[in-house]
């Protein structure tokens, strides 16, 4: 046993006595206690017994050769990576946003552009240690007494358990990233050839909808060396060399996080896109870390919301990512831009898993491209609508379209609606077994009643 496995053994023997002698017996149900989160949705939360899993947040192995790395729940995608780049090799598919958590990535729905041919998160998944709510460990891998919890856990968002430990696949990388982007004017043309990059060979693959008739792919490959590279940890913005550059070259750790320096393009809300208000910031405040406390903050105290109805505008916060079949791509595209409006709109192809590792609660169709649709914006208004009202549209024209939605952010389901699209009669067979105490709350009552 290696040092960082009898460090972690200890930490699970310490958690355990810690269970067992603290709130065994409480009503109360049981939460994790994170100082940060990147769940996007209000929560009414009644009193919960709160479980410290923080130490558990170090890279325990990495092997090149068999390509995986093994890894606890809580540790950051950013300190992963840190430790993965200097062996040559990365997480098959690394999440944008650099405070994710490994656990949490794969207890929700991760997402990147390599998923066009590794999946999301769960699809690289070799095996995992759950925490149980009654204390109980259990080692779960896609072949053995506790498959149906493998297949069973992504998207389950702690209420089935917590990863302790994962391993998870890993890829081979160059120290350069070529970028190349292709503009188009026509989302059918777009999405056709989104479809072709991904049976090409590309590494990455993801776009950008900047309009109705403005659109880009931006298709990367590892290279072993750059004529020049490009920076945009601080004062130039990635989303908008889209629409200036037709190459670019990054290094490869600034080409995974490309993403987290403006969080995407939503820093816009912060002003931070400003060349003084970005240098007054400074380049330590400029990530998702900072962003995501703001954006917190103005969720408790409502100061945009109550500038909008001093305007006698209404506001509505869409924060969403869904998958839709390619097929229906350029309808969904449609709706979005006639119903909602948000602009710009991440693109991201992901391919469906495997036919042999299925998904319970994240059921994609087994080998069929997809494409992620994530927007992130408040729609504001002069008339007043039901609250989700907009939110309640992008749910029910992507069930609509045999789409499925990510449940990190707020949801209006109906109960029969919830329990057909995220396969609640599986969910009910492992909550039977692996909750029968009720110790954790439901995934309807989490994730759409915001208990």
């Amino acid at each position: 046993m290696t040092h960082h496995e009898m460090a972690h053994a200890s930490r699970r023997a310490e958690l355990a006595a810690a269970m067992q002698s603290s709130g065994a017996g409480s009503a109360a149900p049981l939460g994790l206690g994170k100082r940060c989160s990147n769940l996007f949705r209000d929560r009414r939360e009644a009193p919960k017994r709160r479980l410290d899993l923080s130490s558990f947040c170090h890279v325990l192995d990495i092997d090149t050769s068999s390509g995986w790395v093994d890894v606890e729940g809580l540790t950051t995608y950013e300190e992963l990576v840190a430790h993965t780049l200097p062996h040559g090799v990365m997480p098959a598919v690394v999440p944008q946003l650099k405070t994710i958590t490994v656990g949490g990535a794969a207890a929700g729905v991760g997402i990147e552009a390599t998923s066009h041919r590794q999946g999301l998160v769960h699809d690289t998944l070799l095996a995992l240690d759950v925490l149980l709510p009654d204390g109980q460990v259990v080692h779960c891998t896609p072949d053995n007494e506790y498959r149906d919890l493998f297949f069973g856990f992504s998207n389950s968002y702690g209420t089935l358990g917590y990863a302790l430990r994962l391993r998870l696949r890993t890829l081979p990388v160059k120290p350069y990233v070529k970028v190349a982007h292709l503009p188009f004017d026509a989302p059918g043309a777009f999405f056709s050839a989104l479809a072709g990059q991904c049976q090409g060979d590309a590494d990455f693959v993801d776009g950008v909808v900047f309009g109705a008739q403005q659109q880009v792919i931006n298709r990367a490959c590892f290279v072993d060396a750059a004529p020049w590279l490009s920076d945009y940890s601080f004062e130039h913005i990635y989303y908008r060399s889209l629409l200036d550059r037709g190459v670019d070259y990054l290094t490869v750790q600034d080409y995974i996080w490309r993403w987290d320096t403006d969080w995407f393009w939503c820093s816009k809300n912060l002003h931070a896109q400003q060349p003084l208000v970005r240098r007054l910031l400074g380049r330590s405040r400029l990530n998702s870390r900072f962003y995501t406390r703001v954006m917190r903050w103005n969720a408790r105290w409502g100061v945009t919301r109550r500038l909008a109805r001093w305007r006698g505008h209404f506001t509505e916060s869409v924060i969403q990512d869904v998958d839709i079949p390619i097929a229906s791509a350029s309808d969904f595209l449609a709706f979005l831009l006639r119903e909602i409006g948000i602009l710009p709109v991440w693109i991201c192809p992901v391919r469906g898993p495997a036919p042999a590792a299925e998904f319970t609660l994240y059921p994609l169709t087994p080998d069929t491209l997809y494409v992620n649709f994530g927007f992130w914006d408040v729609v504001e208004t002069t008339q007043s609508y039901e609250p989700g009202h907009f939110n309640r549209l992008v749910e029910r024209e992507v069930m609509r379209l045999g789409g499925i939605k990510s449940l990190y952010s707020d949801s209006y389901f109906a109960p029969d609606e919830f329990a057909q699209a995220y396969g609640l009669a599986h969910y009910q067979a492992l909550k039977a077994r692996y909750d029968p105490a009720g110790r954790m709350l439901g995934l309807y009552e989490k994730c759409v009643l915001r208990a």
